[in-house]
């Protein structure tokens, strides 16, 4: 009777203790987990769960102060395409560099979304792409922009787009880019590109 209480008693602490190295080990996993997170990731994350809801949108701050109201269609490697919401700019399609984000601003509900593993790993193409690649294609399909920096907003079409920076013909909102129209060229580093909205 007393070995059968022994072996019960020694059962029990074995369990016990499986138990607590289990608990420990998933902790772990866990911190690793999230240690490997990114802003892009758990912007995305947002994204996905705001899909359902057509007026959701994503709050971020940039450089300079500036906070925009985004509703997030698709992610590159360094960037994120959104819509822009507001009386200013309702509607308008935008392009936002990751590192032009200086916070973002989730409601609770966002927090705990964006903390949550994905489902799946994604193997999109647009996620492998770069900011100058996007830039590329807006240049190639000479769409009149508004580029955000630093210091400001212009207007204009991109001209080329090089390796770290932009060439930019400034011309007033609404006329084509035509020779005869542009005020003046702009030279701007692309890690100084806070937005560029473009549609």
């Amino acid at each position: 009777m007393r070995w059968d209480l022994l072996f019960d008693d020694l059962e029990s602490q074995l369990d016990q203790e499986q138990r607590d190295e289990e608990r420990a080990l998933a902790l772990e996993e866990e911190r690793l987990r999230l240690g490997r997170l990114t802003l892009r990731d758990r912007l995305a994350a947002m994204a996905r769960a705001a899909a359902d809801e057509p007026a959701a949108t994503v709050r971020v701050e940039l450089r300079g102060g500036r906070a925009l109201e985004l509703r997030p269609r698709s992610f590159g490697r360094d960037w994120v395409s959104a819509t822009l919401r507001g009386a200013a700019h309702d509607q308008r399609q935008c392009i936002v560099p990751l590192a032009a984000v200086t916070a973002v601003i989730p409601t609770a509900m966002q927090l705990e979304t964006s903390l949550e593993p994905a489902t799946e790993p994604s193997s999109r193409l647009a996620e492998r792409i770069g900011l100058t690649f996007v830039l590329r294609d807006l240049c190639r399909r000479r769409a009149p922009v508004h580029v955000t920096t630093d210091d400001g907003r212009v207007h204009g079409t991109l001209d080329r787009v090089a390796r770290d920076h932009v060439d930019l013909a400034l011309h007033d909102s609404g006329v084509p880019r035509r020779e005869r129209e542009v005020r003046g060229y702009r030279i701007i580093p692309i890690d100084r590109l806070l937005v560029v909205e473009f549609g």
